[in-house]
């Protein structure tokens, strides 16, 4: 998975998670997942994993 692939996937999944959360706390509503807790926890960990993807792609193209 060199190249752009996974620096796309990381930054689809910041984006997604920041929404998540957002959405989760409030903030965003016309969806069912406003103001549910439960997306203000998920969307952080999809952030993070979406991060930690980028990383990875940004190490391996340095390669």
């Amino acid at each position: 998975m060199r190249g752009w692939l996974p620096l796309t996937l990381g930054l689809l999944a910041v984006v997604i998670g920041a929404v998540w959360t957002v959405q989760g706390l409030g903030y965003v509503s016309g969806s069912v997942m406003t103001d549910e807790k439960i997306w203000a926890v998920i969307g952080p960990l999809v952030t993070a994993v979406g991060l930690v993807v980028i990383w990875l792609g940004l190490r391996s193209r340095r390669r």
